[in-house]
């Protein structure tokens, strides 16, 4: 799915008209991506939570040439899921 996407399905089943539709997926994203610049957390009820998380420096090996290197520190996104999502993944996946 696409951003295109998402802003067709808001035209559609909103009524909001494309360009509106366009610039409230893109207040949200925006709003989104400062946060988590910020270093804050975002929490959207019944799907998830995205954190910012500090690695640090570790040692790596480039898996082609097998040599050794300096993996520098920084800040990783990672998402957890609500556990009302897992459950919808979950009973999506049963037969």
């Amino acid at each position: 799915m696409t951003k295109a996407d998402i802003v067709r399905t808001l035209h559609q089943q909103v009524g909001l008209s494309k360009t509106m539709s366009q610039t409230v997926i893109d207040s949200i994203l925006d709003k989104v991506s400062s946060t988590l610049n910020a270093g804050e957390d975002v929490q959207i009820s019944s799907f998830g939570h995205f954190m910012v998380r500090q690695k640090s420096a570790r040692i790596g090996r480039n898996p082609r040439t097998g040599q050794m290197a300096e993996i520098t520190a920084r800040r990783v996104i990672t998402f957890r899921p609500s556990k009302s999502f897992k459950q919808s993944l979950l009973e999506n996946d049963a037969p």
